[in-house]
């Protein structure tokens, strides 16, 4: 009989939740839910939705914000977009069935790894250029998670002059550069414009307006210097950019780029294939695989 999961997905403002079978397939209806505010009414809304289905599978997986355990049973570090007392969340006492959590980044590397752009490679780096930039880290086919279960943070130094603060708190992190905020400031910093959006740009670039291109390129080099130091630490088979930027960047470019710079062996760079609900589809299949 093949395994199914009721896989949720939890962001800042969305909660997502579907029935994943174990070959990564959605068999049900995608339900979406606004995140409550509240710790309660988070938890309230996981407990409507597991009592409603947990009847009908194995298991019972998150995809979630924040830096998760090893055990994959709680939260050791959250986001500023959800309630702050979100890491107590007692996740193993929602259901009755197993429960596996795992880190939403994470999770979508996985499923980029199992049924994705990935498959097929040993060693890869998933990057998930939105609001800000998310990480998953796969070497010799395993998730690399750290001694604690934070590794994967893209949050190192660009630049040392104290540019740019980023969300994290610390100055001139990757994040800060490559992701859609990145791209928004160094609009920002080129046009001495604060109310210039990313959209503006975009459609400038398909205009071809000169200095709409100079940013976008400027934007893309950023994404590219942070790529050669991954590629120079990791030495992956491929990185896969996932995420709402990911769609607008030239990955033939950024891979030769990379390729002419880094000391390693040459690597690839993939958009990703497993659609908008990777996130689920890999929490499904790794619960799969450390559940039996």
């Amino acid at each position: 009989m093949i395994k199914k999961a009721l896989a949720f997905d939890i962001g800042g403002t969305k909660v997502y939740n579907a029935i994943i079978n174990e070959n990564g397939e959605i068999i049900s209806e995608i339900e979406k839910n606004a995140t409550p505010e509240t710790f309660d009414g988070i938890k309230s809304l996981f407990e409507k939705i597991i009592s409603k289905y947990e009847q009908d599978v194995d298991v019972v997986a998150f995809s979630t914000c924040g830096a998760v355990n090893n055990e994959n049973s709680g939260i050791i570090g959250s986001t500023g977009n959800i309630a702050s007392d979100y890491p107590k969340m007692p996740f193993k006492s929602l259901s009755s069935k197993p429960v596996f959590v795992e880190n939403d980044a994470n999770c979508a590397a996985w499923a980029e790894h199992v049924i994705g752009a990935s498959k097929g490679y040993s060693h890869s780096v998933m990057l998930t250029l939105g609001t800000g930039v998310g990480g998953g880290i796969i070497i010799d086919n395993k998730l690399l998670k750290g001694k604690n279960g934070a590794a994967g943070e893209m949050h190192f130094k660009m630049r040392t002059d104290k540019h740019r603060k980023c969300t994290c708190g610390s100055w001139d992190c990757f994040e800060i550069y490559a992701s859609g905020k990145g791209l928004k400031l160094t609009a920002e910093e080129m046009t001495n414009n604060k109310n210039i959006t990313t959209y503006d740009v975009i459609d400038g670039v398909n205009s071809n307006n000169s200095q709409m291109i100079a940013i976008f390129n400027r934007w893309q080099n950023d994404i590219t210097d942070g790529i050669i130091g991954l590629a120079n630490l990791f030495d992956p088979d491929c990185f896969v950019l996932s995420g709402s930027m990911a769609e607008f960047v030239d990955t033939e470019k950024i891979e030769n780029s990379v390729n002419n710079e880094i000391v390693t062996t040459p690597t690839k760079i993939f958009k990703a294939s497993a659609g908008n609900y990777s996130g689920m589809i890999g929490a499904a299949l790794l619960a799969f695989q450390l559940k039996g």
